[in-house]
């Protein structure tokens, strides 16, 4: 299982906001590329990156600081979401040289894009599932929608997604611990693979999450915990390298 260091880029700095709300941000870096190489230095064998402004705007908005941080490790893997909404913004992306795009919004309004996407760069898409309350959310998560994750994640489950990364809104950034039964339950009920994300908080999460790696919970992303040191993130990979 692998735990991916979450870079949140507003403004070109590194934040990570509460629940979803943009105007609830804490900023821990004016310097993305430093970031990463904290993160990597740790034993990060990849990052997860999203651009907070581009999924308000629909179009990428902090492509320069995720540009800088692949120059800096051209063979790490790095995934992206946060304003895709056509194929032209994923292949510039992925010329720049990132491994996989997260397509959030557009997989929810445009379910045939995920597909589209899917047959022009296979191995390189990943949905991005939001929920609150047990609805997914678009829009950088302004928008609830009247779908459940399954019923979202359930259409792309033949198409070749490379995985799925599932977000509880509600424990974002909170610190609250991840919503281990919902993260486990899509993957069983979907058969794709998923990675959790939201409210990892400690080693006891890690631990709960390794006990649901069969159901098909790849990794974890983590964000305010490593930033505020209620997780070491070289003992969370220490962790699922024992395992």
């Amino acid at each position: 299982m692998l735990i991916i260091p979450a870079i949140d880029l507003k403004n070109g700095t590194c934040v990570r906001l509460r629940q979803g709300r943009m105007a609830d941000a804490t900023v821990y870096s004016d310097d993305p590329v430093a970031t990463a190489s904290r993160w990597v230095e740790a034993g990060a064998e990849s990052l997860h990156v999203v651009d907070l402004d581009g999924a308000f705007a629909g179009k990428p908005e902090n492509k320069e600081a995720v540009a800088g941080i692949i120059a800096k490790f051209p063979q790490l893997p790095v995934q992206l979401g946060g304003g895709v909404r056509d194929l032209a913004t994923i292949e510039d992306y992925l010329d720049l040289g990132l491994s996989w795009v997260i397509i959030g919004t557009q997989a929810v309004k445009e379910p045939d894009f995920v597909t589209e996407a899917c047959q022009q760069f296979p191995g390189h898409i990943i949905v991005g599932v939001d929920a609150k309350d047990g609805w997914v959310a678009t829009e950088g998560w302004a928008e609830a929608s009247t779908l459940s994750a399954t019923e979202v994640v359930k259409r792309f489950a033949n198409v070749g997604v490379s995985s799925v990364v599932y977000t509880d809104i509600g424990r974002d950034g909170m610190l609250s611990g991840v919503n281990i039964d919902a993260t486990a339950l899509l993957a069983r009920e979907t058969g794709c693979p998923v990675i959790a994300s939201g409210g990892l908080k400690g080693l006891s999460d890690v631990t709960a999450l390794l006990a649901v790696e069969s159901d098909g919970v790849i990794g974890a992303i983590t964000g305010r915990a490593i930033y505020e040191g209620t997780l070491d993130l070289a003992e969370a990979i220490a962790l699922t390298e024992s395992n």
